[in-house]
């Protein structure tokens, strides 16, 4: 059997076997790399990670978490976490949450999640910058196979959440977060475009402003 390169792997989905995708994903060179399977395509991201990217990666854990944190909301986060059913598929978000009484659901530990063992996350996030188009594709696909509640995607270039509802392997757009009650997606997204020419600590600032006057908060 002819395996797989570096080369004809990386940030493509191409047809593979688990054991083919384990193996690569285990290798050094991909200590760094994020890895995802599905329908029998795996699909390796090497691309470095830009400021935009870190940028608004950075800023979403710190309104989600002060956002929770008013209301009361319990949440464990994860950056890129993995989690895996075995032979099956495989998925690493880029922010991923266990949300209310299913935080303490959260997996722990330093091996990758198993879904044999844990339950999903509530909440998967992937920041697209050149993914964009598989974010909303395949990727989406997969997360409506892995089950979570909500699955967000950042356009990275124009600072926009796409956001979808997920339930009985189907998708629908929201406007509003369901799994945090109240959270309106529109001022996550003027934070982004406001974080371009703000310091984060600006923007949190006038954002618990915000959340303090809501009928939320």
């Amino acid at each position: 059997m002819v395996q797989l390169t570096p080369a004809q792997v990386a940030n493509a989905w191409v047809p593979a076997s688990w054991e083919e995708f384990v193996r690569l994903t285990d290798d050094p060179t991909y200590a760094k790399a994020k890895g995802y399977y599905f329908n029998q395509q795996m699909r390796i991201e090497t691309v470095g990670v830009g400021p935009d990217h870190a940028r608004e990666n950075t800023l979403l854990i710190l309104v989600i978490g002060l956002y929770c944190g008013l209301n009361g909301i319990p949440i464990v986060g994860l950056t890129n976490c993995s989690y895996r059913k075995a032979g099956v598929r495989e998925a690493q978000p880029d922010i991923s949450y266990y949300v209310g009484s299913r935080a303490a659901l959260a997996p722990q530990g330093r091996a990758i999640a198993n879904l044999d063992e844990v339950p999903p996350p509530d909440l998967a996030i992937e920041i697209a910058d050149s993914s964009l188009a598989d974010d909303l594709g395949t990727k989406r696909l997969l997360y409506e196979e892995l089950e979570v509640a909500e699955y967000w995607v950042v356009d990275v270039s124009q600072s926009q959440i796409i956001a979808f509802q997920i339930a009985n392997q189907g998708s629908r757009r929201i406007l509003v977060s369901q799994v945090l009650p109240g959270l309106e997606l529109s001022v996550l997204q003027a934070a982004l475009e406001q974080s371009k020419q703000a310091e984060n600590s600006q923007v949190v600032a006038q954002l618990m402003a915000q959340f303090q006057r809501s009928p939320e908060a």
